[in-house]
């Protein structure tokens, strides 16, 4: 996958600016041997010998299997005479029953089951992916049958109707700034407002109001930002992802008016660089909408483009060890190369503005600031009629490290942002350093600087955050964010904040009111999960080594720590009264730590043992004594922790069970979000809110969904919001309901969703039973005779019988 973005610039009338960026190489995708690997691997075709033995070896195993299925089914047919007897005699009015549905479905002769038949009480869907019986309904994915039952209140279930929640989504607020990994992404309108990027959303921040509006008309992530020199217009390029089905999809320019945010293209030309193999360099004319011109810029990559302001045939490319200067002249390319000369050839043209003079200044991965420009060709080097080129005309050493960023001032002043040295310097028109400051450690290296009114400025930094200062005041963080994938969300059981963690081993504390983070601490291993204790005092946090900790929310020291197995933890829940904390593991296991001292001493309780894979998510029930999970393999497991952490194995006996939360995504109230085919990591968290009123998903399509709760039937209908560039790894509920948070993985974005609308407080049970057309109140027992039609059918179907006998009472299994 090939992802491309754009540098994109403008050339505006007779006179033309631009600003650009461009996304650093996502790196080259190789699939290569190496020579180390052709000497451990000599002799390919014996390599392939053994692969097809063990494939002829494993054929073998699937016939054996399949003999041994075989021999099971006739054995079942040589049964099924005698167990008709048998039951005949315990029950002498079963017999027919059992005559009237063997008739309706030839069962003497086929026995294949009838769709038709209302005596069977089995029902089958018109999709593959899940059938339902009167007691149960069965979801396949990947091929796997999961089990869910019919809790009793529900007594038509096909006549339960699904609608779209009452309530909606509206984003409120967007916390992050994409510095790590793009240039040139950070502007300040003549609004007051600091216009930057993260995922697919791009945000204009009063400075001084703190409010925030947003453009969101992409659909994937931006990566390149520009503004128009009339400081109204602004241009943004999205990189080229791909649909659903795995297509590829073309990246694509949204131009718009930063006032309105609607989109336009009233724009004369813009300029644009991919991130193709080729750089395909392109300038458009978006007023007629066509590609005015084209060519293949380099192999290497290219870190920004600009129009020369003086002329606008002029065209400026930097990148990977070059410095191009292109001319256009009736839709055609020349390019000249900057020639280095006596000067050592930097490994990285990071960046270039235009001075006053005309002049072209570099900044460049040795730290120094180039002065370029145009010098008569050297005829004995480059040989007769040699036209004019391009060459340095002054070297300043500027900083340790790299020159990220180039900012001119008003009066030809110069700001430099250094890399290693993280130093932000001022110099004068003929570049004399006049000032210099250096921004703290924990928000990384200069990645950008904004102008605000020649003396305050704005600057992004490389670990996703933007400050706000001045030399003589210093900066302060204004925008923050996480600087690698997040897993880890958690919000306040009575205040409005949130806890996150993820991949940068980071801790951090957000305010929902303030829209501002409280505090953020660093961790030796990164944390996955978290949760709160009901107290709201403490908070726990999973890492990836199977070690947890419990922190402090007002001093940040940590309270304390236990290490559960050698694997990461997944999930971290406290029971209702909090006196239970369950931890889940990938190493199969939940392990229930009793909570004491308001929740700043704990000590093993018991140990959960019987999944088969990974734990993914749990929840207690309302009363504490109980917990559902969901593990890796896609299996439904309760427990009864007041009985010691015992399975139950009759999972018919937790229909009826009310949870607390409800974070499993794999459940019979949760079972209609999702999508037929899903393979069982579309869905990666859901959250219901505490009202019970909906419940929110976070798919692996960079999409959020609101459903109706409880959503029980097969493709139930959804509000859906876009606005992540990747996976959304997480959704939580405020305390009150009145906010929603998601979490985006790669893209390091968290997203502050407003719930509007919703009418009265509609209990989700009886939401349940208004949906069925009988009485709301608990069903009597099915008779004998139905209980014994379904072992029959469940018999003929070639099923085993034990699942259909446990769901009866005591006198039916008795009687049976």
């Amino acid at each position: 996958q090939n992802c491309a973005s754009t540098l994109i610039c403008y050339e505006h009338e007779s006179k033309s600016s631009c600003t650009s960026l461009m996304k650093q190489p996502s790196g080259l995708f190789v699939d290569d041997v190496s020579a180390d690997s052709s000497a451990e691997f000599p002799d390919r075709a014996s390599m392939m010998e053994v692969r097809l033995q063990a494939q002829e070896d494993e054929i073998t195993l699937l016939k054996s299997s399949l003999a041994d299925a075989l021999r099971r089914i006739r054995l079942h047919d040589q049964l099924l005479p005698l167990l008709k007897q048998q039951l005949i005699a315990v029950n002498p009015g079963a017999a027919r029953v059992l005559n009237q549905a063997c008739c309706s479905e030839g069962c003497t002769s086929s026995r294949k089951l009838s769709s038709s038949s209302a005596v069977d009480g089995i029902r089958h869907a018109p999709t593959r992916y899940w059938t339902y019986t009167l007691r149960s309904i069965k979801m396949f994915i990947r091929g796997r049958p999961i089990t869910m039952y019919i809790p009793s209140n529900i007594q038509n279930y096909e006549d339960l109707k699904m609608e779209p929640p009452s309530e909606r989504l509206e984003l409120d607020w967007v916390y992050g700034y994409r510095g790590r990994d793009c240039r040139a992404n950070l502007y300040f309108l003549p609004t007051g407002e600091a216009v930057y990027f993260i995922a697919c959303v791009i945000v204009l921040y009063h400075i001084n109001n703190r409010t925030q509006r947003h453009y969101r008309k992409h659909t994937d992530c931006v990566r390149c930002l520009t503004l128009h020199p009339d400081k109204v217009r602004v241009a943004s390029g999205q990189t080229a992802g791909v649909d659903k089905d795995g297509k590829p999809l073309q990246p694509c320019v949204h131009i718009w008016d930063s006032t309105s945010l609607v989109t336009l293209q009233q724009i004369a030309f813009l300029c644009v660089i991919d991130d193709s193999n080729e750089h395909m360099l392109s300038v458009w004319d978006c007023n007629k909408g066509t590609k005015h011109a084209e060519i293949k810029s380099t192999n290497e990559a290219v870190f920004a483009v600009e129009f020369n302001p003086s002329d606008s045939t002029n065209i400026i490319t930097c990148g990977k060890s070059h410095v191009y200067f292109w001319t256009l002249s009736a839709g055609q390319f020349t390019k000249k190369q900057g020639i280095f000369g006596k000067y050592k050839k930097p490994k990285f043209i990071q960046c270039f503005v235009f001075s006053l003079t005309g002049d072209v200044l570099t900044g460049d991965s040795e730290g120094n600031i180039l002065t370029w420009g145009k010098s008569a060709a050297d005829i004995k080097t480059l040989g007769k009629g040699a036209k004019e080129t391009f060459q340095i005309m002054r070297q300043t050493r500027a900083h340790e490290g790299s020159v990220f960023t180039l900012c001119t001032l008003q009066g030809g002043a110069l700001l430099s942002g250094g890399g290693k040295d993280r130093k932000i310097i001022r110099w004068s028109a003929d570049l004399a350093p006049e000032r210099e400051c250096e921004i703290p450690e924990k928000f990384g290296a200069v990645r950008t600087i904004a102008d605000v009114d020649g003396e305050e400025l704005l600057v992004g930094t490389t670990r996703n955050a933007v400050l706000r200062g001045t030399f003589s005041d210093g900066f302060v963080a204004i925008v923050q964010g996480h600087v690698d994938e997040m897993w880890g969300l958690a919000t306040h059981p009575s205040q409005n904040i949130f806890l996150t963690c993820g991949h940068d081993r980071q801790v951090c504390l957000w305010n929902t009111e303030e829209h501002k983070l409280d505090w953020c601490i660093s961790l030796e291993e990164y944390g996955l999960c978290a949760d709160f204790c009901p107290n709201g005092s403490v908070v726990s946090v999973g890492l990836s080594t199977g070690r947890w900790m419990v922190l402090d929310l007002l001093t940040r020291e940590v309270v304390s720590e236990s290490t559960d197995g050698n694997e990461q933890l997944s999930v971290m829940r406290y029971s209702p009264d909090g006196s239970f904390l369950a931890v889940g593991s990938h190493d199969n296991f939940i392990y229930i730590y009793n909570v004491t001292e308001s929740g700043r001493r704990y000590t093993r309780f018991g140990k959960c043992n019987g999944h088969s894979s990974f734990i993914t998510h749990l929840d207690w029930s309302k009363d504490g004594k109980y917990i559902m999970s969901n593990s890796g393999d896609y299996e439904i497991l309760y427990w009864d922790i007041a009985a010691g952490c015992k399975l139950l194995r009759n999972r018919f006996e937790s229909k009826d069970r009310e949870w607390a939360s409800y974070t499993c995504v794999l459940g019979f109230h949760v079972m209609g979000v999702w999508l037929e085919g899903s393979d069982g990591t579309d869905i990666n968290a859901l959250c219901r809110s505490h009202s019970e009123r909906v419940v929110a998903v976070a798919d692996d399509f960079c999409k959020v969904h609101l459903f109706q709760y409880p959503c029980p039937k097969p493709k139930a209908p959804s509000h859906k919001y876009e606005g992540h560039g990747s996976h959304v790894t997480n959704v939580c509920f405020t305390h009150s309901d009145s906010h929603l948070l998601s979490m985006g993985g790669k893209d390091m974005c968290i997203l502050q969703w407003k719930v509007i609308g919703g009418g009265g407080m509609v209990d989700s049970r009886e939401r349940l039973a208004s949906g069925s057309s009988t009485s709301t109140s608990s069903p009597e027992p099915a008779t004998i005779q139905q209980d014994l039609t379904l072992l029959i059918h469940s018999v003929n179907k070639r099923k085993i019988s034990k699942s259909v006998v446990s769901n009866l009472t005591p006198d039916q299994q008795s009687q049976l």
